[in-house]
């Protein structure tokens, strides 16, 4: 009798795609950033994230999406792989919603949050050419550079909130996970 070979299984490419959205996330949040801010001069450290974001945010949007499609299944109650398994009540909690909610932080990241920062990232570069002074130089500030740094500094919250709860939810993933493992 002649056994399956992994490679033709769910599983390596499961868990191949959680590592993977794992660490771009760990990195990008707590290592690459920071280094790139401490190092960089504000204005290219602008113009490496406006590049690296765009990829960044499709990674994690498009890996939760290989998650559950990848889904192993074959939990305690042998559920069934792939989205079929996320949906089984069972998997919902520790399976499903870490997914769902990696996916759509990630999306509303990409598609609505990164664009609005950028187009007021673009819109504080022409007023501090009014201006005459960068937005990031010690006050006085125009009441118009004043606005659009409070407008970024939320944009950049929000974007914050969304990461950082696409990498807690990893983590649960990662938990629920093990648990299959034990």
């Amino acid at each position: 009798m002649s056994e399956k070979s992994v490679m033709l299984s769910r599983a390596p490419y499961h868990v191949l795609s959680y590592g993977t959205l794992l660490g771009t996330t760990f990195f990008h949040s707590f290592i690459n950033g920071f280094v790139q801010f401490k190092t960089l001069p504000r204005p290219q450290f602008g113009a490496v994230q406006s590049r690296l974001f765009p990829i960044y945010f499709g990674i994690q949007s498009a890996v939760p999406v290989i998650l559950a499609v990848t889904y192993p299944g074959g939990g305690p109650h042998n559920d069934a792989a792939g989205i079929t398994g996320l949906l089984e009540p069972g998997n919902r909690l520790g399976f499903l919603v870490p997914i769902a909610t990696m996916c759509v932080g990630s999306l509303l990241n990409l598609l609505i949050v990164l664009p609005a920062t950028t187009k007021c990232m673009m819109e504080r570069y022409a007023q501090e050419r009014k201006d005459g002074k960068k937005s990031y130089e010690p006050a006085p500030h125009s009441q118009e550079m004043l606005a659009l740094n409070r407008k970024f500094g939320k944009l950049h919250g929000i974007s914050t909130v969304l990461n950082l709860s696409t990498f807690i939810m990893a983590i649960v993933y990662g938990v629920s996970l093990s648990g299959r493992i034990v």
